[in-house]
């Protein structure tokens, strides 16, 4: 399950910010995945919930949103846009769709409660 490693690394991310912009805690972090990326939203937030323990993001909310990707219809020939895995090209219904930007996984919003003394 690669998502382990993803939340692992989108907690380092989230720690990383934290420090910079001195913050007590993280309440929630919002974050894009390509329709045709390989992650699951769910398991990425049951391993967000998990590798969270410990963390300034303990007890943080995940708000994943599926994002659309640029795809390329090999039946139509044409650029398109692909909203989800399973879909057939919104052109001529084919199902030679391959995207050209997976989307992956980004860090959009990360919100949280500055310390009061605001040292780094």
């Amino acid at each position: 399950m690669h998502e382990l490693s993803l939340s692992q690394s989108l907690i380092e991310i989230v720690a990383d910010h934290a420090r910079r912009y001195a913050l007590e805690r993280v309440t929630e972090v919002l974050v894009d995945v390509g329709a045709l990326s390989c992650v699951s939203p769910h398991a990425l937030s049951f391993c967000f919930d998990a590798t969270a323990r410990g963390t300034v993001a303990e007890g943080a909310t995940l708000t994943i949103s599926v994002v659309e990707v640029e795809a390329w219809c090999w039946t139509c020939g044409k650029s398109v846009t692909v909203t989800d895995r399973a879909g057939s090209c919104p052109g001529c219904g084919g199902y030679t769709v391959r995207a050209t930007d997976h989307g992956d996984l980004k860090v959009r919003e990360i919100v949280g409660k500055v310390r009061q003394d605001g040292a780094a």
